[in-house]
Formats: C-alpha cells, structure tokens, sequence
C-alpha cells in the first residue's frame, strides 16, 4: 500500500474514534435528556452526528496527508541515497539533513566507507596479482632468453667459429690460383665474420650482463672487457667515478647495454667511443660509433630498441638524443639530473 494512503487511512481511522470517544466521554458526563434529539438537530440538514463524523474523516485525512507526504519524501531521500550506492556513486549530503534520519545517514556513510575500502583492498589485490604475474613473466622470459643463449653459444657460434678458421686457413695456406674464385672465398670469410659479430651483439642482447652486487662503473668496464675480448672493435672510453641511486644506475647500464646491441648488429663500425661522466650535477652517457649511420629522416628512429632506451631515460627523469648521419656515424647521448637527498638532523 503507498507510504500516503496509509497514513491518511490511519489518521481518519484515529480521528473517528478520538471523536466519538470525545463524544461518548461528553455524553456520559451530560447525557441529553431526549437521545433522539442528538440525531434529529443539528446544523442546516445536516445532522449533528453526521457533522462529527464529517469533521473527523477531514481533519484524519488532511492529517494522514500531510503525515504520509513528510514521510514519503524522507523515504525517497534514503532510497536515492541507497540507490547512489548501488550505481558505485558518492552518496550526496543534503544541505538540511532530516533529524529523524540522522541515525539511518550515519549508517548509510558507515557502509559507503565499508563498500569503498574493500574496493580498494580488491584494487590492491588485482594490482599486486598483476605485478606478481608480469614478474614471474619476466622471469619466465630471462629463462628463456638464458637458454637460447646457450645454446647459440654452444652450437651456432661455435659452428660459425670453426667455418671461420677453415676458411682462413684455406685462403692463407692454400688460396685457389683463379681470381674470381678467390675474391668468393674472401667474400665468404667476409660474411663469416660478419655473422660472428652478429651473433655476439645477439647473445649480448639475449644474456645481457646485470649490475648484481657492481657499482655502475664495474659493471661499464666489465661489459667493455668482454667486448674487448670477443669483438674486433677498437674500443676507447672514459668512466669516472660518481654515486648515484640504484635505479639510475640500472637504467643507464640498459641503455649502455641496447646501444651497444645495436651498434653490434647493424653499423658495421670499426671503433667504438663510450663516456660516462658527470657534470654539473648531470650524468652524461654518451656513446659514439663511425659505423654506417641513418638518415633520421627517412629511418624510423622510434623502433624498438630506440623505444625501449628513450623510455627507461625518461624513466629517471632523463633527456635522451640520438643524432646520426649516412656514412658518418651515429651519438647517442643521454643525461640525467642527479637529485641531491636533503638530510634531516633531528636536534
């Protein structure tokens, strides 16, 4: 039944017989002298009882009216606000709260505090689920990467080692008396060569070596160490010492690492120029090849690996620049702002 009709059925239903016990009480203490009278007078035609009854079922239904409006409106102001919590909205305060409802909106913002912190205890959950589960990806792909590695290493790399002294050791001790045939042989040894170098910039962007327990420095000089060793490079650098955060450190020894990579597999450079230095409260990482170069313009210069070194500067806050020309060589620099940690001294 409507929240309003009730009311007024109530009232009445209270009015007529407050009336009638008013009437009944009245009568009791003065009864008439003749009961016929009461119905026969009155007021114009009307009866006089028919007047009480009258008055009674209006003054119930005006009443029951008002009652069940002022009611109704209470009732659709908790059921919006129950409504808003529902949709996942934040449930208004009204300006003029109603008295009789203070208890039910205390209530109502007790349980949109309860709704919201187990939201974001469910956020907070999905997010480190997403976390654990891109880290356990990431370990399953170093895995990965790990094994191909070996694996090139011990077969295609040494396969490619041994052609490679087969065919030197054919061109030097027993080279073929017919040019056109010997100008093939130096081009295969050629290509040899050029797939070892591809390999090894391979393997080291497979089986990258990580800054466990280094400083960035060692590990810089580490990284060029086994460079030096494995690749016909000349390889010049400058690495002075400074501290910075781990994460910095990290990051810049990836860009080192992708820059090299690249360098290995497509400018066919013969030297190779590295500075890692800092100035100015900035790190600069520079490194600097004379291989074949791009024209920026036509090349894309927003690749993978360009991608990938661009985004770990910006990372740490970073500029990173890469200027290269056909035939002239490619620099790429990278400098980062190092951030002085204020001290706090507790007196």
């Amino acid at each position: 039944m409507n929240t309003v009709i009730r009311h007024i059925l109530t009232s009445v239903l209270f009015c007529i017989v407050f009336t009638l016990l008013v009437v009944g009480v009245t009568f009791f203490f003065f009864p008439p002298s003749n009961w016929s009278d009461i119905w026969n007078e009155g007021f114009g035609n009307v009866s006089y009882l028919v007047w009480i009854l009258g008055i009674g079922i209006s003054v119930g239904t005006i009443t029951g009216l008002s009652i069940g409006w002022y009611w109704k409106q209470r009732l659709h102001s908790v059921e919006r606000k129950l409504d808003q919590m529902v949709k996942g909205q934040k449930v208004s305060q009204e300006e003029e709260a109603y008295k009789e409802l203070t208890s039910i909106q205390l209530r109502i913002d007790q349980l949109q505090e309860k709704l919201r912190n187990q939201a974001e205890h469910a956020q907070r959950l999905a997010t480190e689920r997403a976390h654990e589960r891109e880290k356990s990806l990431q370990e399953i792909v170093i895995q990965e990467r790990n094994r191909l590695a070996r694996e090139l290493h011990d077969s295609v790399s040494q396969q490619l080692f041994a052609a490679s002294m087969l065919m030197s050791a054919i061109n030097e001790t027993n080279p073929p008396e017919e040019a056109t045939l010997k100008q093939q042989l130096t081009m295969v040894e050629k290509m040899i060569h050029q797939s070892q170098a591809e390999m090894r910039a391979l393997l080291l962007h497979l089986r990258p070596v990580a800054l466990k327990g280094k400083s960035l420095q060692e590990g810089v000089e580490e990284l060029l160490l086994e460079l030096t060793q494995k690749v016909p490079m000349e390889i010049e650098s400058k690495v002075e010492a400074f501290t910075v955060d781990k994460g910095v450190e990290d990051q810049l020894f990836r860009i080192l690492q992708e820059s090299i990579s690249n360098t290995l597999r497509h400018a066919k450079a013969t030297t190779l120029n590295i500075l890692l230095i800092e100035r100015d409260e900035t790190i600069i990482l520079r490194v600097v090849d004379n291989g074949i170069g791009f024209d920026m313009k036509k090349e894309k210069t927003s690749s993978y690996g360009m991608q990938n070194m661009r985004e770990r500067a910006y990372e740490v806050g970073g500029t990173f620049k890469i200027v290269s020309l056909p035939n002239e060589g490619t620099q790429l620099e990278v400098k980062v702002p190092v951030l002085k940690k204020e001290e706090f001294v507790n007196d």
